[in-house]
């Protein structure tokens, strides 16, 4: 996995927009979040239920999958399907797994994955889900933490992806959405 290097540079929703393209008309509802934040025990980070809200499942430049409630692989079943078997890892293996997972207090919790085998979770640090960082649990590489928004993590993200072309050139990932 290459690092993700975090620039405090704070993208914002309209950012999102301009680099993925305008989303397909969407009708979010804030009930739509209330079982999953039951379950955490907890709000969200807004960008990132803004985002979803806007967008919904999908995969982001064909490479990072994320889940909405009422995506057609649910946020709440997947989170709740990835706590349990990375508690299970932890168990075995607790020095693999700097951190707990939820329901464990200050548990990381799952909101998405990228095609590398990288999972992605919240790192409920702070009291304001805002202020939540994002850990990378790299596929057979450790751990990596991202201090900011879900919005800078997804910029970031697609800024470092890079694909290899038909004649085997290295080429910078484009910015793209599509839903699922």
């Amino acid at each position: 996995m290459t690092a993700i290097k975090q620039v405090r540079r704070m993208a914002g929703h309209d950012e999102l927009q301009q680099l993925l393209g305008a989303p397909a008309p969407r009708q979010p509802s804030p009930e739509d979040w209330a079982e999953v934040e039951n379950y955490i025990g907890s709000p969200l980070p807004s960008d990132f239920k803004a985002f979803l809200d806007t967008y919904g499942a999908g995969v982001i430049s064909e490479e990072l999958v994320v889940f909405h409630p009422r995506g057609s692989s649910p946020l709440l079943e997947r989170m709740r399907s990835i706590h349990e078997r990375f508690a299970a890892r932890r168990e075995r293996g607790p020095d693999d797994f700097p951190h707990p997972f939820h329901p464990e207090p200050g548990g990381l919790i799952s909101w998405g994955y990228d095609y590398g085998g990288d999972e992605h979770f919240f790192l409920p640090c702070h009291p304001d889900p805002d202020r939540w960082k994002i850990v990378t649990m790299a596929h057979e590489e450790g751990c990596e933490t991202f201090d900011g928004p879900f919005a800078d993590f997804i910029v970031a993200f697609m800024e470092r992806l890079e694909f290899m072309d038909e004649d085997g050139n290295i080429r910078p990932a484009t910015p793209s959405f599509e839903s699922c």
